[in-house]
């Protein structure tokens, strides 16, 4: 039997690099894959993609910042399916790499914002179904580092930072229903970025600075996910797991 076999995963982001890679491995292991985002062109790519290999995903235009679109949304998944087991967010941040001090006040509130709103909504929308049916698993991508000493990440590692906190308390909240939330932490996905000379510099800083000197594929950030989201991970919840290669070091 598969992994993840009769279980409806719904993803956020579904056709960007992280959102399809995570898409790919859960229907190869079984799952019904439902994929949002607001690009129709890179969701039916990822989903003829999974149909190719046999395996099953439907696509929704969905906005990650309207509560009643992703309510409904989740909500029409959940009267197809019968249960929402997997809820992952990976659509992107507005990154600003700016200084701290010189930061737009307003910028910086509008970024935050919408981390905040979209987990919030996605997290919430899921949650309902999964309390009622006694179980699932909320999946986070991006993490943050307590002990990072990078300036200039604006608002991208105080978008992290938001997230995990939001992380913690929902699986608090959630874990007396046996809902288990769980992040994937990474130094940095060179794959995922695009294929252009500007970006070859960045990429191989990635690499160089990771303890086993390659970073973490979307391939492995799939099979690292299907696991998480798996009975074989029921233990795992409140906590960041750790895909960097060591350029993250606890």
């Amino acid at each position: 039997m598969k992994l993840l076999e009769n279980k409806t995963a719904v993803i956020y982001g579904g056709g960007g690099s992280i959102g399809g890679a995570m898409g790919r491995a859960f229907a190869a292991e079984g799952a019904r894959v439902f994929l949002a985002g607001r690009t129709p062109e890179k969701l039916d790519a990822v989903a003829a993609a999974i149909r190719s290999e046999g395996g099953l995903a439907e696509t929704a235009i969905v906005d990650a910042l309207d509560e009643s679109a992703v309510n409904g949304w989740v909500d029409s998944v959940a009267t197809q399916t019968g249960s929402i087991d997997i809820s992952v967010n990976v659509i992107s941040q507005d990154a600003l790499f700016v200084p701290m001090l010189d930061m737009p006040v307003a910028a910086f509130g509008q970024a935050m914002e919408k981390v905040a709103r979209s987990f919030l909504l996605t997290t919430r929308a899921a949650a309902r179904h999964m309390v009622k049916q006694g179980s699932g698993v909320i999946l986070q991508f991006g993490g943050s580092d307590p002990t990072n000493s990078t300036p200039n990440l604006g608002t991208v590692q105080a978008g992290c930072d938001l997230v995990e906190g939001m992380r913690r308390q929902w699986a608090c909240e959630l874990g007396p229903s046996s809902v288990r939330v769980v992040s994937m932490r990474t130094g940095g996905i060179p794959e995922g970025l695009p294929d252009v000379p500007d970006m070859a510099p960045f990429k191989q800083q990635m690499i160089d600075a990771t303890l086993l000197k390659r970073a973490a594929t979307l391939e492995d950030v799939g099979r690292v996910a299907v696991f998480l989201v798996s009975d074989h991970a029921r233990t795992i919840t409140s906590t960041q797991v750790n895909i960097s290669c060591g350029a993250l070091v606890d």
